[in-house]
């Protein structure tokens, strides 16, 4: 990575994905885009940090603050270290201009997926969030490379990082000893 040459399979899958183009997919991936990062993922931060602040989940809103905004963060540090320029083979309908690897797409969406997941584990709700999560974040992932805005080996790198970087967070924070999502979940009719 570190001499910004793409993988073998970054092309060919760019190119495959350009062969799918229609306007109502356009549609379709344009608003993936824009519901993974500023009206989608950003606003949810926000909302899912407060709404733990505001029931009085402060550990897990220390978790999730460290997780989402970590994440940022790392993406930042990482673009500013590899500084691999984004992918050319086409004019694309939402073209992007700073530095795509890894995707901040793919790990802002992954990095809020796999935190709500943690934070819902122990509950009801726990295949839902993850069910959703990763549709989500597949979606967006791949309206990335439909764009042509991003390397696939930039998404993959972007859940990678996220996924390990939210597990880590977890692990440290630790944002419950015995059910991190109990207040969560709607109580149970027994």
């Amino acid at each position: 990575m570190r001499e910004a040459e793409a993988f073998g399979f970054d092309e060919p899958l760019l190119r495959l994905a350009q062969q799918w183009a229609s306007p109502a997919l356009d549609r379709a991936m344009v608003l993936a885009s824009e519901l993974g990062y500023a009206w989608g993922v950003i606003p949810l931060d926000v909302i899912v940090f407060a709404g733990l602040l505001a029931f009085g989940h402060v550990r897990r809103a220390i978790f999730f603050a460290i997780a989402t905004g970590g994440s940022a963060l790392l993406n930042l540090l990482a673009k500013a270290v590899f500084q691999r320029e984004r992918p050319d083979l086409w004019l694309s309908i939402a073209p992007e201009h700073t530095f795509s690897f890894p995707s901040g797409h793919a790990m802002g969406s992954a990095t809020l997926a796999a935190a709500l997941v943690l934070l819902c584990w122990h509950g009801a709700w726990r295949w839902r969030v993850l069910l959703a999560g990763v549709a989500f974040v597949a979606w967006v992932g791949a309206s990335r490379i439909y764009l042509g805005v991003h390397f696939p080996s930039d998404i993959l790198a972007g859940w990678t990082a996220a996924v390990a970087w939210v597990c880590a967070v977890y692990l440290i924070v630790r944002p419950s000893h015995r059910d991190p999502a109990a207040a969560m979940d709607p109580p149970r009719a027994d």
